[in-house]
């Protein structure tokens, strides 16, 4: 017997042809299997996004950088507020005529946002921001020593179209420095600024005018601002994105103003904020008169309940992931008016409940909506963020002003109804958007 036909069927598989040709193919490497051949090429993994992600250190320093930037920017926006009382007594003007003091900074901002935003598409976003808060913190130095209220409201406004750098920017800013998942927390820390900025300034400007005059009030807060800017300017990260050149204005703004998502959320910014400033321009006259009868240094530490604006802010994100934007603004919209209407009772317990809802509401809606902004925008997505800012400042300076007129007439209950009707509106607007776009999860889905 041959020693083939001797040998176990099991050998003959291995040692036949087959298992010398097998012998023959060399084995591919484990980190050649990581390549794909596809059409005789090599596939090459995708690029890794360069904007930082969440918990890296550009993103810390652009976290840091961006709260600050806020801070700064939106104390010396709103520091007159916290005073307004004084500035009625000393110009001689009524509640609704010094609520310009604010008013006139806000018109400012709205005129200049969308020239920012261009001048940013051209310079990019970083420069811009830096000459835009530079610019305010010098006109901020000089508006508190003007004599006269018409020229101290001109030079508000003039800080306006300074200020307005800031939010015209900042949140493409943001887009173009950290990763899609990081944004929304990105974006709830400038507002957490913002919200602290308009804190700090109201108080530290009441609380130094009770002493030493409005004057010097409104100068403590630039120096605040100052150091905050000094800060901002140190620590910004440039955008990992270049900033998207080119785009034609009047085509980028049809584009948004064609698409219903894009303008409700605009309509929301004007409604809300709008009665916001209202309410708070005008509180300030109601504690200062019976049952309550507060100095203007008591008045102005009401504005503490900003802080829950600051909390808001950055935890209402995290409610988003288990429950749609649209319902979450509903949401909020219902806690204003809650709120609102416990500050018509007599009590200030009750009062300040009722202010610390309204204001953690309102915060917690202007941070989705500021965020879902993007989203909803198409092609002009670089001047949707500005139009919802020169829609948020209108708002702020026109029902701002309208406000007075019904404390005027009817004082704080009048105020009150009418910033009531701003947020049902406003409500109404989401809710008729979500409802004829297939319910709040598709509405808010990123659209094309």
């Amino acid at each position: 017997m041959s020693t083939r036909a001797a040998s176990p069927r099991w050998w003959r598989r291995r040692t036949g042809p087959c298992r010398r040709a097998w012998r023959r193919t060399p084995r591919p490497r484990r980190r050649d299997a990581r390549r794909v051949e596809v059409s005789g090429e090599t596939a090459q993994a995708p690029a890794q996004d360069p904007r930082a992600a969440a918990g890296s250190p550009a993103y810390r320093r652009a976290l840091i950088a961006l709260f600050c930037a806020g801070l700064a920017t939106f104390a010396q926006m709103y520091s007159p507020q916290g005073i307004l009382p004084d500035l009625a007594r000393e110009f001689g003007v009524s509640a609704g005529t010094s609520s310009w003091a604010v008013g006139a900074t806000t018109i400012g901002v709205a005129i200049g946002v969308i020239p920012w935003a261009l001048v940013s598409d051209r310079f990019g976003r970083i420069p811009a921001m830096r000459v835009a808060m530079v610019l305010a913190l010098a006109i901020g130095l000089v508006a508190p020593v003007i004599p006269e209220f018409p020229a101290f409201a001109v030079v508000r406004c003039v800080e306006g179209l300074a200020l307005a750098g800031l939010p015209a920017i900042a949140v493409t800013a943001i887009a173009e420095t950290v990763r899609p998942e990081a944004l929304g927390p990105a974006v709830g820390t400038y507002v957490a600024g913002t919200t602290i900025g308009g804190l700090l300034g109201r108080i530290i400007a009441g609380t130094v005018a009770q002493e030493l005059g409005w004057r010097w009030g409104m100068g403590a807060v630039a120096v605040i601002a100052a150091a905050a800017t000094i800060v901002f300017l140190a620590r910004i990260p440039r955008p990992a994105l270049p900033a998207r050149r080119g785009e034609r204005a009047l085509p980028a703004i049809r584009d948004n103003l064609a698409r219903p998502g894009v303008v409700v959320l605009i309509l929301q910014a004007f409604l809300l904020m709008g009665g916001f400033v209202a309410a708070y321009n005008y509180l300030a006259f109601r504690l200062q008169e019976p049952p309550f009868q507060l100095s203007l240094g008591q008045v102005s530490w009401l504005f503490l309940a900003y802080l829950a604006g600051a909390a808001a802010s950055r935890w209402v994100w995290s409610l988003t992931r288990r429950i749609p934007p649209t319902i979450t603004l509903l949401v909020c919209a219902g806690i204003m008016i809650a709120g609102l209407t416990l500050t018509l009772l007599p009590s200030l317990p009750w009062v300040i409940i009722g202010l610390v809802l309204f204001t953690g509401a309102f915060f917690a809606a202007h941070t989705i909506a500021s965020g879902l902004i993007e989203r909803r925008a198409g092609a002009g997505r670089t001047l949707a963020p500005p139009l919802y800012t020169l829609a948020y400042y209108a708002g702020s300076s026109l029902l701002g002003w309208l406000g007075g007129v019904a404390f005027a007439a009817a004082g704080w209950p009048g105020t009150a109804v009418f910033v009531g009707c701003a947020v049902l509106i406003a409500a109404a607007a989401s809710l008729g958007f979500a409802l004829a776009n297939g319910g709040p999860r598709l509405a808010d889905a990123p659209r094309a």
